[in-house]
C-alpha cells in the first residue's frame, strides 16, 4: 500500500515524498479509524484526506467553513484532474443539478460542504443515498468553545457520528491547545481516535514584536525589506484598516482594505485581486484570511495585539504556506490590552467564558512582552516543550541585556503604595517622572515622596520596565478596579531586599528592527530570476484566462524550482516538486519552451 500511495502522491499531486506524519495519518484513515490531526498551516493537512479519498471507494465529504476556501480547494483539485465539487448557496440551480447528478453517478470523489449546508434537509436526504467513505472536518477548532473561532453550527455536526457510526472521520486544525483538542474529540464524538500532533513550529517564519509607537513608520521600514511581496496588515478596527491602507497607497504600494463594513461585492473584489497578485497588501480586520489559500504571502503584520495566541498563530500562519522564508511583526501596547479586556467586559458572554478569554489575553500580552525565545513561548502554550531556541525570532537574534532592577522596582512599588494603589500604569510613570499633568496635580500625587524620583529615566523606558515588573509579578493589574496597579507578595520581598529582580535594558527601536531585517529576507536561492519572472507573467496571464488564482496553476516554490533546474524534457520536468502527470499534460510544452531559452 505504501508504494501505491507514493505513486499517487507523485503522479497526481506532483510530490516525491510525504511530509512529516502525512503517510502515517493517511494509513490510519485508510484503516477506518477516526483521527484527530493538529498540524500547522502549510503543513499539508489537506493531503491527509484528499489522497485517501482517491483510494477509498465512494464519496468523501469535506466540511469547510467558507465558500471561498471550498472553491479554491476544488479548483486546485480539478487542476490536478481530481473530480471534486462544492455545494453552497452561490451556485445557480443548473450548477447544483449538475453536481447532484455527477455525485449520483459516482463521478465525484470529494464533495465540499459547509456545516450549515450539511444540516440542510435536502442535502441530508441527498447524501443518505450515497456511499460515503470518509468525513473530513476542516478547521475543527471551530467546534470548541475553547478554540479561537467558535461556531455553533460546528457543534451540530455531532449528528454525523450518530447517523454514520461506522464511517471514519478525520478532524483537522492548525491551532488547538490541549483543552481544545479534548473538546474536539468530545464534540464530534470521535471514537478512540488516533491523535497526531505535529510540531507547532513554523520553521520558515520569523516572529518579531515592537511596542506600539510610531507604527506606520515601523511598517514602512519593515515592508521596505520585503521587496513588494504580498502581505497582510491586521488591525483591530475598521477605521485603522482604511487609514493604514491609504498611507500605504500614498507610498506607492498596491494596497486596499477589507472589513465587514464594506459591501460583499467590494470584499469579494479585494480578495480576488489579492489572490490574483493584482493587490500586494491587504489591511484587514480578522474577518479576512481564513478563506485565503494563497501560498506566497511573505509577511504578516499585526497593527494591534490580537486577543489570544491561537488567533495570532493562525493569522501569522497565512504567511509562508509554500515553506519559503517569511516574516511577521507584532505591535503591542497597554492601550491594546485594555481595549481587548473592555470588549470582553462589555460582551454578553457568561462569567466563565469571560474569565477564560481574559486569561488568554494575559498569555498574549506575555508573548508580546517576552524577553526570551518567542517561538518557544508559543510552543509551550500549545504543550510542546523544548529548551533549544528557534534562532530566528527577534529575541534570539538580538537577546536583551539584563541589569539589577531593584532600585527601579522599589521606586515603582513605592509610587503605587503612596498613591494608595489607585493609579494605572501610565499615571505611575507620570508620578515617577515628575509630570506636571493636571490629573497628577488634582489627585495630589505631586505631593507624595516618590514624585519625580525617576525623572532621569525616559517615559518609554519606564513603561518598558513597569511592563516587566507586571510580567514578573512584582506588581499586579487589578482588572476589577479599572486596571489599577496593586502590590503583591513579591513587592514586599523587593522592598525588604529579599528578592532582587532583573530587568532587561531598554533598546532603541532602531536596534530592535535591525535584527529582523537581516533574517526576514528570503534565503538567497540559486535560480534564474529572469526565467522565474517570465514564468510568473505566463502564469498570471493563464490564470486570468481560466479565472483562477495564479497559485492554483503553479505555486512560487514550483516556479523557483523550475527556474533553478531549467528542465529540458518531460522527464526532467516531472522531477520538479509540484508537477504531476496532469499538469505536465496541460502545461509541460509551454514551460519547456520557456526553459529552452535559458539553458
Amino acid at each position: 500500500m505504501s508504494v501505491e500511495l507514493h505513486s499517487i502522491l507523485k503522479s497526481t499531486f506532483g510530490y516525491s515524498q510525504f511530509r512529516d506524519q502525512q503517510l502515517s495519518i493517511i494509513e490510519t484513515v485508510l484503516s477506518g479509524k477516526d483521527t484527530l490531526v493538529v498540524m500547522p498551516t502549510g503543513g499539508g493537512k489537506s493531503m491527509c484526506f484528499q489522497l485517501p479519498a482517491l483510494v477509498m471507494e465512494g464519496l468523501t465529504i469535506v466540511v469547510s467553513p467558507l465558500i471561498a476556501l471550498m472553491n479554491d480547494q476544488v479548483s486546485a483539485l480539478q487542476e490536478l484532474g481530481i473530480a471534486a465539487a462544492a455545494l453552497h448557496s452561490n451556485h445557480d440551480s443548473e450548477n447544483l443539478t449538475r453536481i447532484y447528478t455527477e455525485v449520483d453517478e459516482g463521478k465525484i470523489k470529494l464533495l465540499y460542504v459547509s456545516p450549515e449546508g450539511l444540516l440542510n434537509q435536502d442535502t441530508y436526504h441527498f447524501l443518505k443515498r450515497q456511499k460515503i467513505s470518509l468525513f473530513a472536518i476542516d478547521e475543527a477548532h471551530c467546534v470548541s468553545v475553547w478554540g479561537n473561532d467558535f461556531r455553533p453550527d460546528y457543534v451540530k455536526l455531532q449528528f454525523i457520528k450518530k447517523e454514520y457510526p461506522d464511517t471514519p472521520m478525520i478532524a483537522l486544525t492548525a491551532t488547538a491547545d490541549a483543552n481544545t483538542q479534548t473538546d474536539i474529540i468530545k464534540q464530534l464524538g470521535l471514537k478512540n481516535p488516533e491523535h497526531y500532533l505535529s510540531s507547532f513550529e513554523r520553521k520558515n517564519i520569523a516572529i518579531n514584536a515592537l511596542p506600539g509607537q510610531k507604527r506606520i513608520e515601523e511598517i514602512y521600514n519593515f515592508i521596505s525589506e520585503q521587496k513588494h511581496t504580498a502581505g497582510i496588515v491586521y488591525c483591530l478596527s475598521k477605521k485603522s484598516t482604511e487609514n493604514v491602507a491609504q498611507k500605504l497607497k500614498d507610498r506607492g504600494y498596491k494596497a486596499d482594505y477589507y472589513h465587514a463594513g464594506r459591501s460583499a461585492v467590494d470584499r469579494k473584489e479585494v480578495q480576488e485581486k489579492f489572490q490574483s497578485d493584482e493587490l500586494t497588501i491587504v489591511c484587514a480586520t480578522i474577518a479576512f484570511g481564513m478563506g485565503i489559500d494563497k501560498p506566497n504571502i511573505r509577511w504578516v503584520i499585526h497593527y494591534n495585539m490580537p486577543k489570544n495566541i491561537e488567533g495570532y498563530y493562525q493569522e501569522i500562519g497565512r504567511a509562508g504556506r509554500d515553506g519559503l522564508p517569511s516574516a511577521t511583526l507584532l505591535f503591542y501596547s497597554w492601550g491594546d490590552y485594555t481595549q481587548l479586556n473592555k470588549f470582553i467586559d462589555d460582551s454578553p458572554a457568561t462569567d466563565h467564558f469571560k474569565k477564560l478569554q481574559r486569561a488568554k489575553i494575559d498569555r498574549m500580552w506575555q508573548l508580546a512582552n517576552a524577553l526570551s525565545c518567542r517561538t518557544n513561548l508559543v510552543l509551550n502554550y500549545f504543550g510542546e516543550y523544548r529548551v533549544e531556541t528557534c534562532g530566528k525570532c527577534d529575541n534570539c537574534i538580538s537577546p536583551p541585556e539584563f541589569f539589577d532592577g531593584t532600585t527601579y522596582s522599589k521606586m515603582a512599588i513605592s509610587a503605587v503604595i503612596r498613591s494608595k494603589e489607585k493609579v494605572g500604569q501610565g499615571l505611575v510613570v507620570d508620578v515617577l517622572r515628575g509630570s506636571n499633568k493636571q490629573e497628577v496635580r488634582e489627585l495630589g500625587l505631586d505631593q507624595i515622596k516618590t514624585y519625580g524620583v525617576g525623572r532621569e529615566v525616559p517615559q518609554r523606558h519606564w513603561l518598558f520596565y513597569v511592563n516587566q515588573m507586571i510580567n514578573q509579578g512584582i506588581l499586579a493589574v487589578d482588572f476589577s478596579d479599572a486596571s489599577r496597579l496593586k502590590i503583591t507578595p513579591l513587592s514586599h520581598q523587593v522592598l525588604k531586599d529579599e528578592f532582587s529582580p532583573e530587568l532587561a535594558k531598554y533598546i532603541d527601536q532602531a536596534k530592535v528592527k535591525a535584527a529582523p531585517k537581516t533574517k526576514s529576507k528570503p534565503v538567497p536561492q540559486d535560480y534564474n530570476e529572469e526565467l522565474f519572472e517570465k514564468l510568473r507573467s505566463w502564469r498570471y496571464k493563464l490564470a486570468k484566462e481560466k479565472n483562477v488564482p495564479p497559485y492554483i496553476i503553479f505555486g512560487d516554490r514550483t516556479l523557483k524550482a523550475i527556474s533553478a533546474e531549467i528542465p529540458q524534457n518531460n522527464m526532467e520536468l516531472l522531477n520538479v516538486d509540484g508537477i504531476g502527470k496532469k499538469k505536465l499534460e496541460q502545461y509541460g510544452l509551454e514551460v519547456l519552451e520557456m526553459c529552452y531559452e535559458f539553458k
